[in-house]
């Protein structure tokens, strides 16, 4: 296998994307509005004590306090407020007529050609999703459907209560000397590297820049072995979400022969996973089960688990 490690002068950046899927709950007037959505119809909310209409309706009125039970449907059209644009994507402050707040949304347009006070209407997707993409976004012109003015509706026996939803995000996480030179040499070499601490001389993995005890500086890399001691493990029988494995699995911890500090991993073998608890015992042996070198990659997962030393 090629050597990873470069130079120390050379940036090493893990890119990835942490993906959290949830359910959403609208709740009940933003249900509403966007199972009206689904029906090409825009829903606001009424406050009599305010004497106000807003967008996207809503339960309570964000002025006073009040519940806001009455419902109305606006005019497909409003006038610009202001915008801003984001890589070639415009984004305003629509006020529709009949409405006394703002509704933010798309508008489909280039940058240079909106300016506040431009008139806008809404433009529909072809198939609903019960979403607010729903109302694709708003183009310039006059409205050509849609209420002439705000008119008092009833709540609908039905509306969107859950949205199943996904939250990517995208980053560039920069691993540093430290963490960079270890990641290498287990892609690398297959070995693990700590730092020793200047001062009170314990080895420290993950490696790091500074000794968590006296607080004294690293000054070396030193080579750590792939056996070491059981320290704590717990079996893992529930599943959730982000989870890597399958449950069941023995998650451990771990301090390896030369190092300071515990290395947290997985605990795998030739043993009935039934049996973890009497199999394995605090104080036992365990010694690293690397990947096949076509398979690592330079992270903690090149070390496919860590088994038992049975004598």
């Amino acid at each position: 296998m090629s050597q990873l490690f470069t130079s120390p002068d050379v940036p090493q950046v893990l890119t990835t994307t942490l993906s959290i899927p949830y359910t959403l709950t609208p709740g009940g007037a933003a249900g509403q509005f966007l199972a009206g959505l689904a029906e090409r119809r825009i829903l606001g909310s009424r406050c009599e004590p305010c004497a106000r209409t807003v967008v996207p309706a809503q339960d309570v009125c964000g002025r006073c306090g009040e519940q806001t039970p009455d419902l109305v449907e606006l005019p497909h059209g409003g006038t610009v407020t202001s915008w801003t644009a984001h890589q070639g994507r415009v984004v305003a402050k629509i006020r529709l007529d009949g409405a006394d707040a703002d509704l933010l949304h798309v508008v489909a347009a280039e940058p240079g050609a909106v300016e506040v006070g431009d008139r806008v209407a809404a433009d529909w997707a072809a198939e609903p999703t019960g979403w607010i993409t729903d109302l694709a976004a708003f183009t310039p012109g006059r409205a050509r459907s849609g209420p002439a003015e705000a008119t008092p509706v009833a709540r609908a026996e039905t509306s969107v209560e859950m949205v199943p939803y996904r939250l990517d995000l995208t980053y560039h996480h920069a691993y540093g000397p430290y963490y960079g030179r270890m990641f290498d040499e287990l892609g690398s070499f297959s070995r693990l590297m700590g730092s020793r601490c200047s001062s009170c001389h314990r080895v420290l993995l993950p490696a790091r820049a500074i000794c968590d005890v006296c607080f004294a500086r690293t000054d070396q890399f030193d080579e750590v072995s792939d056996t070491g001691v059981l320290q704590a493990f717990s079996v893992i029988h529930m599943e959730f979400v982000g989870q890597t494995r399958k449950p069941p699995y023995v998650y451990a911890e771990i301090v390896l022969d030369g190092s300071s500090t515990r290395l947290i991993h997985t605990v795998a073998g030739d043993f009935d996973l039934a049996d973890a608890a009497s199999t394995l015992s605090i104080g036992m042996k365990v010694k690293a089960v690397w990947k096949p070198e076509s398979e690592r990659v330079g992270t903690l997962e090149d070390i496919a688990y860590f088994e038992p030393v049975i004598p």
